[in-house]
């Protein structure tokens, strides 16, 4: 029986949401901020939204729960990530390098001229045969070689004495056992290389070999298989690991191992924080820079945002710590998602639209100093604190 596939289950809770609520995929896109036919194609499984955001907005359009929506949360996580790791490819070519022996693939002789330049004559023939090899043979002490010619030879093969090569005037050719001699000296050449490349191997090896004289091991626990998926309502070590990094960075926040709001909460800003997309999602980036310990999560206090707030908003300074604390309950790292897509940011959650108008982002948003400037921006263009209207009751 062939498994299903994450990307499969999370279409089917996606549909089952849909299928409950009554609603059409144009009315749920609007709410969700996508549009019909993208819905469409998450709901048949054609494709993942590639954000969060999407799913927790098309979550809240169909009423899911708390318990839904931490399970559609966990169920996008795995279908993000399997989709993801069926577009990898493992590249795993070497080079090679081939060593050419050169000994004996040549029977040129000096200057390039063949090392037998002339045709042997019967008597050289005939002295090879014998095993001779240039010694005097019966009938012949004392008497010189024949020749035909100035340039004819008739030196028996082996005498290692020079030749003139026909058709190449005052050139000498070496004969006899020189070449050999030349091709064992190059094969020693190349043993000595062929050693001195092996000791060399030998030496980087030794200094390059860990300390302890095993091979280190990758210890992290985020990069271990069994915390692939860290997501939303998972209780486990990889969830205490998480924890246990982001308050390394100093984030405040509490280790129980439980993957709950405040553990996508922090785990968002320190994404925005370390120059990441903020997904809310523990991907390989995410794991990289949380185990590098470059990013400090630490920021104002409450009582210093208050202190500021009041500074700011001198006409109004209690309402405006009151809208304040209702946003964001004073933290400058707080983030809140939208039934639409978007997100809130900061001491008075300013949403993704405004940070555009103002002209900041996610990761301006995140500086107390300027959020607070920022909302009393808003404040003094309207004279009120109508961009507030959920908090409007904190203000009775």
């Amino acid at each position: 029986m062939t498994p299903v596939q994450p990307d499969a289950r999370f279409a089917a809770y996606l549909r089952m949401l849909k299928e409950r609520s009554g609603r059409g995929f144009d009315r749920l896109g609007k709410q969700a901020g996508v549009s019909g036919s993208s819905l469409h194609r998450y709901c048949s499984g054609a494709s993942v939204p590639p954000d969060y955001r999407i799913v927790h907005s098309f979550a809240k359009a169909c009423g899911a729960t708390g318990e839904e929506q931490r399970e559609l949360h966990r169920l996008w996580a795995l279908a993000d990530l399997s989709r993801g790791s069926r577009g990898e490819g493992v590249d795993g070519g070497e080079g090679a390098a081939a060593v050419r022996d050169s000994e004996g693939k040549s029977s040129e002789g000096f200057a390039g001229i063949p090392e037998r330049a002339v045709p042997e004559t019967r008597a050289e023939r005939s002295g090879v045969e014998s095993g001779i090899g240039g010694a005097e043979t019966p009938g012949s002490a004392g008497k010189a070689p024949e020749t035909k010619g100035a340039r004819s030879t008739g030196v028996p093969r082996g005498t290692g004495e020079a030749v003139v090569a026909p058709g190449y005037p005052e050139v000498i050719s070496l004969t006899g056992r020189a070449p050999r001699a030349r091709g064992r000296r190059a094969s020693r050449r190349l043993l000595g290389l062929l050693a001195l490349a092996a000791v060399a191997l030998v030496v980087a090896s030794v200094a390059l070999w860990p300390r302890g004289g095993t091979p280190e091991v990758d210890d992290r626990l985020l990069f271990s298989p069994a915390c692939d998926a860290v997501v939303m309502g998972q209780h486990d070590s990889c969830v205490r690991e998480l924890q246990q990094l982001l308050v390394r960075a100093r984030a405040r926040m509490s280790v129980d191992g439980s993957f709950g709001p405040e553990t996508l909460r922090r785990l968002t800003a320190f994404q925005v924080l370390a120059g990441l997309e903020p997904r809310g999602v523990v991907d390989a980036g995410t794991r990289e820079a949380l185990y590098a310990g470059r990013v400090d999560m630490s920021t104002w206090t409450p009582e210093r945002v208050e202190r500021r707030v009041r500074e700011v908003f001198a006409r109004e300074p209690d309402a405006a710590v009151a809208i304040a604390r209702c946003t964001s309950f004073l933290d400058p790292l707080w983030v809140l998602p939208n039934t639409n897509g978007s997100r809130n940011w900061g001491v008075f959650q300013i949403s993704d639209g405004r940070l555009r108008e103002l002209g900041g982002s996610p990761l301006v948003a995140f500086d107390p100093e300027w959020n607070i400037q920022a909302a009393h921006r808003l404040y003094a263009a309207r004279g009120d604190f109508g961009d507030w209207r959920a908090c409007q009751a904190a203000l009775q």
